[in-house]
């Protein structure tokens, strides 16, 4: 299976440590042999390679800060664009790793739907597309017979999207509800302990679960992006980021953490979906909750069903490898459903 990998930060090398340490054990055990034949940065700049890209001198260059010290070898094409690499049509699927945009999707959804028309099958752990184009993207790919997969949008390698629409096909889904941002989780916590908001946000920044800028997570808003991609694939909501009720934990404070643990509740970060709509609230959850008892930075999600009434699936929501496993894991379906290997 050719790729063409946009984005090589943490998430593309995480996947790319998992081909240079399984690669052996993929072949043998599931007859999967990936191989990236492009791989495009906006800091490091591009590689091109029809024969396949070496992952470990992947790696190598990336810590050097530039594809400039990959070796040169025969075939070797530097400084392709995206679009210059879809347009060779010789990849069977685009992997989408860049940073997410939760305003316009822009540029990965141009190279999505460029891809798409080329006639390559998709993953993506950027969720602006599936997040702002999510129908329309699906449409396309049903109407190629190609594969749109999404796994790592959600709560990284933790197998949300897999649960909701593999494991539980056959049950209606009523609701979904979950701790979808590590980073709140982890800071309300800490707040538990004791510390203070703005304590307990220094600690997310100095263990690097929070960005200098924590205004995507604190303010709800990476939990909003997960929340559109969960509604528009469990319900075809159809919803755009201004019709979810999104707001975050800035304003909790030590004795609302206080006066929550004296009631025998404690505060979570819940992104709520529903055919009807969304939301992204601090909520006091009671301690019977299985969503009140998920520490520090992981995720969680309750799926209410007809058939199997709530199921919750733990574990974690972010991380290198655990991120790179769900691009490999959305690569693994698209080779049971169309035979690539």
């Amino acid at each position: 299976m050719k790729l063409i990998l946009i984005g090589f930060g943490v998430v593309g090398q995480g996947f790319a440590e998992i081909l240079r340490d399984r690669g052996s054990e993929l072949r043998r055990k599931h007859n999967f042999a990936a191989q990236i034949i492009g791989v495009v940065t906006a800091s490091k700049g591009s590689l091109y390679q029809s024969s396949g890209l070496d992952p470990a001198s992947l790696l190598q260059a990336a810590e050097s800060g530039s594809f400039d010290n990959y070796p040169t070898q025969p075939g070797l094409r530097r400084g392709l664009t995206a679009s210059d690499m879809i347009e060779a049509r010789e990849a069977d699927a685009l992997v989408e790793a860049s940073p997410s945009n939760l305003e316009t999707a822009q540029p990965a959804l141009e190279y999505c739907h460029l891809a798409l028309d080329a006639g390559m099958h998709l993953t993506l752990a950027n969720k602006g597309p599936v997040a702002l184009d999510y129908a329309n993207l699906q449409a396309k790919a049903r109407e190629k017979g190609l594969q749109l997969r999404y796994e790592a949008t959600v709560m990284a390698g933790t197998p949300t999207m897999h649960l909701a629409e593999a494991a539980l096909a056959g049950c209606e889904i009523h609701s979904a509800r979950g701790i979808l941002n590590g980073t709140t989780n982890y800071i309300l916590s800490q707040m538990e302990t004791g510390k203070s908001y703005d304590e307990a946000l220094a600690q997310a920044q100095e263990l690097g679960y929070a960005e200098t800028d924590p205004t995507g997570d604190v303010e709800g808003w990476d939990a909003a992006g997960k929340l559109l991609i969960l509604g528009n694939a469990l319900f075809a909501s159809g919803h755009a980021m201004a019709d979810l009720d999104v707001s975050g934990i800035t304003a909790i404070s030590a004795a609302d953490i206080a006066d929550a643990k004296a009631a025998g509740q404690r505060y979570k970060l819940i992104a709520s979906a529903t055919p009807a709509g969304g939301s992204v609230k601090a909520t006091r959850l009671p301690l019977d909750d299985p969503l009140a008892n998920v520490g520090g930075s992981t995720n969680a999600i309750t799926l209410e069903t007809d058939l199997m009434g709530h199921i919750t699936l733990i574990g974690a929501g972010a991380g290198k490898l655990e991120t790179g496993y769900a691009i490999l894991s959305d690569l693994l379906a698209i080779k049971r459903a169309t035979g690539l290997a």
